[in-house]
C-alpha cells in the first residue's frame, strides 16, 4: 500500500504548487487532471473492484451540477452547496442502485446509460426549475481569474485526495473484499457471508458520491450549466477508459490512467485539430489493447524482483 500512497502524495504536492508558476492555463489543466482523477477513482469502486461496468458517471456529475447550482442560486454558500449536492447525489445513487444493480452484464450497462438520458431529458423539460435548454447561470467568484483558478484547483485537488483515501479504505476493508468476491462469483460471495445486495449498493453509492462533488464544483467553476453539458455522454465514456488505461481494481491505476489520458488528449488536440476525437480514440484503444493490465501493471512487470530473504544468497 505504501507503494501507492507515497507516489500519490508526491503527485498531489506537485499539483498544489502549480499556482505559484503564475500560469492560468497550467492551473486550468491541473484542475482537469484532479477532476478526472477523482472521477476515475470513483468509477473504479464499482467498475474496477466489483466488475460492474457503470455508464452512469455523467448522470451523477450532472445531478451534482444542478443540485449545487440550484442551492447556490437559492442563497446557500458555495462550499455548503457542494457538500449538500454530494449528499443528494449519494442518496440518489443508493436508491437507484438498489434496483439497478439487480441487473447484470450488458443489461446493467444499458440501464446505467439510460439513467443519463432520463436525467438529461428531465433537466431539459423542467424549465421552471432548471432553466431548460437555456441553462442556469451561477454567481461568479470574486477576486479575478487567477484567484478563482487557484480556488477551484484546490477544491478539485481536495476531492481527488478524498477519493483516493476512500479507495485506500475500500481496498483494505471488508467492502473491497466483498466487491472483489462479487466480481469473481456472486453466488459464491453470498455463500461465504457477503451481503451481495447491500455491498453492491454501498459500492455504487460511494462511486457516485464524489461524482456529485465534481459536478457541483464544475458548475461553480464555469458559472453556467446546461443539460447537454452537465449530462455529457463523453464523460461517461472517457472515465472507464481512463481506469482501463491505468489499471482497474488498483489504488493508483485510476490516477495514472486519468493523468495520462489528459496529457494524451492535449497532445492529440494540438497536433490533430481537425479530427482530434478520432485520433484520440485510436491512440487510447491501441494503448488499452497493448496494455491489458494497464500502465500500472506494465510498470510493475518492469520492476526487478526482490532478492529472497535469508537462505543461500539472501540476507540472513
Amino acid at each position: 500500500m505504501k507503494r501507492s500512497i507515497v507516489p500519490f502524495a508526491l503527485f498531489a504536492a506537485v499539483l498544489a504548487t502549480l499556482p505559484l508558476a503564475g500560469d492560468n492555463h497550467l492551473v486550468q489543466q491541473a484542475t482537469f487532471v484532479c477532476m478526472y482523477c477523482a472521477l476515475a477513482l470513483s468509477w473504479n469502486i464499482i467498475g474496477g473492484y466489483a466488475g460492474y461496468p457503470s455508464f452512469a458517471t455523467a448522470a451523477f456529475v450532472g445531478l451534482g451540477s444542478y443540485a449545487g447550482a440550484l442551492l447556490q442560486n437559492a442563497g446557500v454558500p458555495m462550499v455548503l452547496a457542494w457538500v449538500l449536492a454530494t449528499l443528494v447525489t449519494g442518496l440518489f445513487a443508493a436508491l437507484l442502485g438498489y434496483g439497478l444493480l439487480r441487473m447484470k452484464g450488458h443489461y446493467f450497462a444499458v440501464g446505467s446509460i439510460a439513467i443519463v438520458e432520463v436525467l438529461r431529458l428531465v433537466a431539459s423539460s423542467w424549465s421552471g426549475l432548471t432553466g431548460g435548454g437555456e441553462g442556469l447561470n451561477l454567481p461568479i467568484l470574486a477576486g479575478g481569474p487567477a484567484f478563482a483558478g487557484m480556488v477551484f484547483l484546490y477544491a478539485m485537488l481536495a476531492v481527488m485526495v478524498l477519493a483516493f483515501a476512500m479507495t485506500v479504505l475500500v481496498d483494505r476493508g471488508r467492502l473491497g473484499f466483498g466487491l472483489q468476491c462479487i466480481q469473481q462469483n456472486e453466488d459464491a460471495a453470498d455463500m461465504v457471508g457477503v451481503d451481495v445486495v447491500r455491498t453492491k449498493t454501498a459500492g455504487f453509492a460511494l462511486s457516485a458520491l464524489f461524482c456529485g462533488t465534481v459536478g457541483a464544483i464544475s458548475a461553480s467553476w464555469v458559472a453556467y450549466i446546461a443539460p447537454t453539458d452537465a449530462f455529457n455522454i463523453l464523460t461517461t465514456l472517457k472515465v472507464p477508459v481512463m481506469v482501463l488505461l491505468g489499471g482497474p481494481g488498483t489504488v493508483l491505476g485510476p490516477v495514472l490512467g486519468a493523468t495520462s489520458f489528459v496529457v494524451i488528449e492535449q497532445v492529440v488536440w494540438a497536433r490533430f485539430l481537425d479530427y482530434n476525437q478520432a485520433a484520440l480514440g485510436i491512440v487510447v484503444v491501441l494503448l488499452v489493447f497493448f496494455l491489458p493490465g494497464g500502465l500500472l501493471g506494465r510498470l510493475r512487470q518492469r520492476r526487478p524482483a526482490r532478492a529472497p530473504q535469508g537462505g543461500p544468497g539472501g540476507a540472513a
